[in-house]
Order: C-alpha cells, then structure tokens, then sequence
C-alpha cells in the first residue's frame, strides 16, 4: 500500500480519534503564539505554558519586548532550556516586527522564517494554526509517526514535509500536522510504542518489520 492510499485509512481514524485539534501552547493572539514557538524549541509545551504567564504580564506585546535588552528577558525564561540565546532571538525578533513589519507579524511562512528564532517548522505552526495556511511543520513526533507508518521516507524534516504535502489534501494539512503529533506524543512514542493498541499495525512499515524480526 503506498503513501496516498495509506492516508485515506489513517486520517478518518486520527480525526476520530482527536477530533479538533490545535496547539497544546497557551496563546490569545499572534505575539504571544510566536513567543511561545520560540521558547518550545528542544522544550516541552507544559514547560513553556508554565513560563509564558509572568513573560507576557512584563512584555504584552512586541513594541514592549522591543524596548529591552535581552538582559531583562533572560529572568522570565530561565527555566527554558537555552534561555540566553532565546532571549537575544526574541528581542531581536520584536526588534524586527517593529522596524520592517509596522508591529504586525507576517503571514506568509516564507517571510517568517526572516525573523530571528523563526525556522521552517516554525513558520509552518504559526501560519497554520492563526490562519489555517495549507502548511504542514515537521518536529521530531510528525517526523518519527510519518516514516513509522510509511508515510514518508525522506530523512530530513523538509524532505517528509515535501512528502506529506503530496500525500495530504491541502486542507487537512494543519489538522494533520496535530494529529500525528498527539499520536506520536501519546502513543506511538519513540521509546515504547503502543502497538497492542494501535489502530494502523496492519499498515505500518515499522510494526511490520518489528514483527516480522521477532519471528523464528
């Protein structure tokens, strides 16, 4: 079964399963979505949404966070892992906003990704999310359930998304993109996958080759 009959079975039962589905970050308008997507690098978004509250009660919006050095960021986000870089990118980041954008952030993935602490799988989450672009980002679970489930094969995050793009109808994308993540975060995990209890074992490259390994 290839990619794009196998995505005809897997999508009905993810949207079963999670219904509607949108970021884990807690976030009530773009700067703070965009805050929170650069703190969540290599960090986990229970971490984040446990830093953002007093972060945005200091800095409301970009024209604040615009005005300080990063040395007067770095305090709200040290428990953040990498909060000295982190901090100099989100102040560069307003900066930015501020200068080139007139204070609104960019809505086009590609212009995105000029702004400091914004790469690609950023991009994709805060077009997709705030304005439903047809983008689908690749982090480390979309990465891992794709080539799991021989959804995709390329060994770059950019070479699966190229994949999924082609497999997923464009208006699914965004939802995709937080299905595969629940499933990846809940349940086909890296470590100790559920496959016991895994609805896609008779069509999954990974459940197969392990089975197939552990026969005599």
């Amino acid at each position: 079964m290839n990619p794009a009959e196998k995505i005809q079975l897997i999508l009905p039962e993810l949207e079963k399963r999670y219904g509607y589905a949108t970021t884990e970050l807690h976030y009530r308008n773009p700067y703070e979505l965009t805050v929170a997507v650069v703190l969540s690098a290599q960090c986990t978004d229970v971490r984040v949404n446990q830093t953002t509250p007093q972060f945005f009660e200091r800095f409301p919006d970009f024209s604040s966070l615009a005005e300080v050095d990063p040395e007067e960021v770095l305090p709200y986000i040290a428990s953040i892992s990498y909060p000295n870089s982190k901090s100099q990118r989100l102040v560069q980041l307003a900066r930015k906003v501020m200068e080139e954008y007139g204070g609104e952030l960019p809505k086009d993935p590609e212009t995105l990704q000029k702004l400091p602490g914004i790469g690609r799988k950023s991009a994709n989450v805060i077009s997709s999310v705030l304005w439903e672009a047809p983008v689908i980002a690749v982090d480390t679970h979309v990465f891992r359930v794709s080539r799991r489930l021989g959804l995709a094969t390329g060994k770059t995050p950019e070479k699966v998304e190229e994949e999924l793009t082609a497999v997923i109808p464009a208006s699914y994308l965004g939802r995709a993109h937080h299905w595969l993540i629940l499933f990846g975060r809940y349940h086909c995990k890296a470590r100790k996958p559920a496959c016991e209890s895994c609805p896609f074992t008779k069509i999954c490259d990974f459940y197969q080759k392990e089975s197939a390994s552990q026969t005599p």
